[in-house]
């Protein structure tokens, strides 16, 4: 293995761990010999989680806890800290959007529903800024991690019917390059805060938008594919390499940028 990309031996948290994405960069960075410290709100898929990453021959906790909640965030960095000594990696992926927050491709913007868009821009940005408060305090005493939150296609250039989603990560793109310049001022360079910003997955959230009941493409995954230079859509696997990247020290001389990892979406003009 290249030392300068190695991340053996680290101890991460990872939101939304019982999820697609967390439980995708939680089981490759298992494989690369990474304590993992899974995190989800709920019980059932958190058990599963650590559960198949013990499997895998790593060393992994699960701990139920809420991304909104700061004194949840408290008793789970408590947990870790006393279980491991420190918390070198924070990745932020809990999230995602509800369908009231999305609109029909016809429904106006004044009749979207105003609880889910407050529940989606608060999950979205909230869901990263406290947990960067909790965890990153313990970095910062120790001058030393790395944050990686998600931020999405959404942030680069308005996409039709997500309003709620897209707001929430541009806050994400530009809370990622505030607390990067906040950490490296107050406490030096051995703390950095990234992001990635993921192209078009299909996922459970998203299959009934992107794929017809018969398995073909939408009109909108058609529109995705043609402003989409490599005319796929990526696999959730190929986050893993960016999500590394990040966090090593290869990229130590990096904070406070937003990698797209899109298949060339977000550099495309469409013609």
């Amino acid at each position: 293995m290249n030392e300068l990309f190695s991340i053996a031996g680290k101890v991460a948290v990872i939101t939304g761990a019982g999820g697609v994405l967390g439980g995708a960069v939680a089981r490759h960075f298992i494989t690369q010999g990474v304590k993992i410290a899974a995190l989800d709100i709920r019980q059932e898929p958190l058990e599963r989680r650590v559960a198949e990453l013990r499997g895998l021959g790593g060393d992994a906790i699960g701990v139920v806890g809420d991304v909104l909640d700061v004194e949840s965030l408290r008793r789970v960095a408590d947990e870790v800290v006393a279980r491991w000594g420190r918390i070198d990696i924070l990745l932020n992926i809990a999230g995602g959007n509800l369908p009231g927050a999305t609109l029909g491709a016809a429904q106006p913007f004044h009749e979207m529903k105003i609880d889910d868009w407050e529940q989606v821009t608060t999950l979205n940005l909230n869901g990263a800024v406290y947990p960067c408060m909790v965890f990153g305090k313990i970095m910062a005493g120790r001058r030393s991690g790395a944050i990686v939150n998600v931020s999405s296609m959404t942030a680069y250039a308005a996409l039709t019917r997500v309003p709620g989603y897209s707001v929430a990560k541009a806050g994400v793109s530009n809370f990622t390059q505030w607390l990067a310049a906040e950490m490296a001022l107050k406490y030096g360079d051995g703390i950095r805060v990234n992001a990635i910003a993921p192209g078009f997955f299909i996922g459970d959230q998203n299959r009934s938008v992107l794929l017809n009941s018969d398995g073909s493409l939408t009109e909108r995954s058609l529109k995705i594919i043609a402003k989409t230079p490599m005319q796929r859509f990526g696999d959730i696997a190929e986050l893993n390499g960016a999500m590394q990247f990040l966090c090593s020290e290869a990229a130590r001389f990096i904070t406070g940028i937003t990698l797209p990892v899109d298949g060339g979406f977000s550099a495309f003009s469409g013609v």
